[in-house]
């Protein structure tokens, strides 16, 4: 499926393989660094930072408005002397994936309770 060009929202995955000793000192630094983009940087919608159950993988899951937003505020990140490859090292990780999705469906709940499924074309 292609993605349209009037999607609503841009995900960013990042996948870290690590040993589990890593896990909390990882977990910790990108929670920091979600903070840090989530401050001050236009089209920041969530962050979340989850971990596999054997302590191996450690996923951030970055949710801007849009591709664009994401990407600046990367940027900037790093032309402000934060380098991620550094916290790549720092926390050992042995493999790395990045990805982007762009938003076509979502389902959310309601202050009511009720399920609503958007489509986006």
């Amino acid at each position: 499926m292609q993605a349209s060009a009037k999607s609503h929202g841009f995900t960013q995955v990042i996948e870290f393989q690590i040993e589990p000793r890593q896990q909390s000192a990882l977990v910790l630094a990108l929670s920091e660094q979600s903070e840090r983009l989530a401050q001050g940087h236009e089209g920041f919608l969530s962050a979340s930072v989850l971990v596999s159950d054997d302590g191996r993988r450690v996923l951030n899951y970055l949710q801007w408005q849009a591709r664009e937003d994401g990407a600046t505020a990367f940027q900037r990140l790093e032309s402000e002397g934060e380098n991620f490859w550094a916290l790549i090292r720092a926390h050992q990780a042995t493999a790395v994936t990045f990805g982007s999705f762009q938003v076509l469906r979502s389902i959310e709940r309601s202050a009511d309770n009720a399920l609503a499924c958007r489509l986006y074309r």
